[in-house]
């Protein structure tokens, strides 16, 4: 192994032992909040007039929405945090030391987002098959978007983490970004249930394509085409990445 590979995998290991070492709080705790909604409003809504997808329950529309709802915060909280508590501490200064290029920052970190984003999502489905059990009718679009939403979201976290000069800054984008577009994505319920204004706005959100593609997946069933949200879902993940490398390759926020 070459030295760039063995710091490239350093690095890795690095991420991936970061939230190895707290599972209670990276991983168990996401599930029980997403169980808690799960409980709350399949109880609250089951068998009401409201619109998911026809031959399906409320439940199971509802359980995949959940599942990429907490990947999609899962894995932006995974790169955000981490740079954070590195620049906060002060421990930073040796991974910018060591002999790394901005490709083996952006994987180590984007990968290692994906790790604990399976995590989650396996954690959750083993869950929610006591409430319901789910089919997998296109496993190829399921893992597509699947791994296009987590590594956009983990890039995502990187541009975060990158620009935060403390933990507030990374909470302010949670609760002003990510959560509103999270909640307005159409995990609790389908978009055709919308005014026209708000069904227009929905299409412009791409977490609304990253649920809608996960959904069909399961389901064989989506709000749009599959392909639109692929396509939706594959440019948010470039043009993030794009920012993000960039921000790597200047050394932006983070060689001062």
């Amino acid at each position: 192994m070459s030295p760039d590979q063995r710091g490239f995998s350093t690095l890795l290991k690095k991420e991936i032992m970061r939230f190895w070492a707290v599972l209670a709080q990276t991983v168990t705790a996401p599930v029980i909040t997403a169980l808690l909604y799960l409980l709350v409003f399949a109880q609250a809504l089951q068998g009401r007039s409201v619109n998911g997808y026809d031959g399906l329950s409320y439940t199971e529309f509802l359980v995949p929405g959940l599942v990429m709802m907490t990947v999609i915060q899962n894995a932006f909280a995974n790169t955000s945090s981490s740079l954070i508590q590195s620049k906060v501490m002060g421990n930073i200064v040796f991974t910018l030391m060591a002999p790394l290029g901005p490709l083996d920052w952006f994987g180590a970190y984007v990968i290692a987002a994906l790790v604990r984003s399976v995590l989650v999502a396996l954690a959750m489905l083993a869950v929610t098959w006591f409430f319901v059990p789910l089919p997998v009718r296109e496993p190829g679009a399921l893992l597509a978007v699947f791994t296009l939403s987590a590594a956009t979201l983990a890039a995502l976290g990187l541009i975060a983490g990158i620009l935060a000069q403390k933990f507030d800054h990374i909470a302010a984008f949670t609760n002003f970004f990510i959560t509103p577009l999270s909640f307005l994505s159409g995990v609790f319920y389908s978009v055709h249930s919308l005014p026209p204004f708000w069904f227009t706005a929905s299409h412009f959100n791409p977490f609304f394509y990253m649920i809608d593609g996960f959904r069909y997946g399961f389901f064989g069933q989506a709000d749009v085409p599959i392909f639109q949200s692929l396509l939706w879902i594959a440019g948010a993940f470039v043009a993030v990445s794009a920012v993000a490398l960039w921000m790597l390759v200047t050394g932006y926020k983070m060689r001062r």
